[in-house]
């Protein structure tokens, strides 16, 4: 088997790195440390993968990805939904980090050969803190958001624990907010797309940091895989008479969240989608339904701006609807 045949799946744990390898099925284990990494890098070097396949899990996988880049080896962090499918499909119901890797390194085999397997690009410094911040500032609210609906069913004996607990989390965000405001302010990069999307009635500056920090692919690809990226996309649901209601799933949820809480104000004030939206719920159409439509519409015309460098207009959506 020649070298450039090889497809590597590693599976991240706080302690491990599972490591399996296909063809051939070979797998092994290292510790999840300084050490650990520079052997894996070792090993990759030696092996020259076509890529080194990792499941995006939302922030443990991002220094072995960062590490990987750096030295050279191309890698793909992809969707675990997308994996967990392709296993079932293998007949794997069993789940165990050992036959969780070797499962990437045959995803990313099968992907590749249909085409579909899209290499990470290493995120500058710049990048790779704005895209900690924004994860991390929802997180906070995720918790400022759990502790506030606590405290309006808590007994009075724990109430003033509560309290405490949110004014901590306010004082964090705020703090959290200067570091963004901050590391922005020293990017001159993320300044020019943060004022390009700001252009957009509708986009604040919420939406647009949480485009740049984690749709690094806006501009680089198609509207349809910009949308099924995200998960905005409708994907049918039919078996011969039955026609079931397209339904969203998968994607970004994050970015999603964020996008469709944006609709609440761009419906009203965006010359484009406040009509959309209208037609949409006169038609009969849900206000949810209506809203992802709108998503939908909006990152297409978002992703048109950046893939051809230009400001924003009513009429993009009529240059880019094709």
């Amino acid at each position: 088997m020649a070298q450039g045949e090889v497809m590597v799946g590693v599976d991240v744990s706080m302690a491990r790195l599972d490591v399996a390898r296909w063809p051939g099925g070979e797998s092994f284990s290292l510790s999840n440390d300084p050490a650990g990494v520079e052997q894996l890098l070792t090993r990759m070097l030696e092996l020259r993968p076509q890529a080194v396949v990792i499941e995006a899990s939302g922030g443990p996988e991002d220094l072995l990805v960062s590490e990987l880049c750096a030295a050279g080896v191309p890698v793909a962090v992809v969707n675990p939904r997308q994996v967990r499918e392709f296993a079932r499909s293998l007949g794997k119901l069993a789940k165990t980090d050992r036959l969780d890797a070797l499962v990437l390194a045959q995803f990313g085999h099968s992907a590749r050969s249909h085409g579909r397997l899209t290499l990470t690009q290493l995120p500058t410094e710049a990048e790779a803190e704005l895209k900690a911040l924004v994860r991390r500032r929802r997180q906070l609210i995720v918790m400022l958001v759990a502790e506030t609906n606590r405290r309006q069913r808590a007994r009075k004996v724990v109430k003033r624990s509560i309290v405490a607990s949110i004014r901590a989390l306010k004082r964090s965000l705020v703090e959290l907010e200067q570091q963004v405001r901050e590391t922005i302010k020293n990017s001159p990069a993320h300044q020019q797309k943060i004022a390009m999307l700001q252009q957009v009635p509708g986009v604040g500056p919420q939406l647009a940091r949480t485009l740049i920090a984690e749709v690094p692919e806006l501009g680089q690809i198609g509207r349809r895989q910009i949308a099924a990226l995200i998960g905005v996309a409708p994907h049918a649901h039919e078996s011969g008479k039955f026609k079931g209601r397209r339904m969203i799933w998968g994607g970004r949820a994050g970015v999603r969240s964020t996008l469709y809480m944006a609709m609440l104000s761009a419906t009203r004030c965006n010359p484009l989608l406040a009509p959309f939206y209208r037609r949409l719920v006169q038609s009969g159409k849900s206000k949810k339904l209506a809203y992802i439509a709108c998503a939908r519409k909006l990152l297409v015309i978002l992703n048109a701006m950046f893939r051809d460098r230009t400001t924003w207009s009513p009429n993009l959506d009529f240059q880019h609807s094709r």
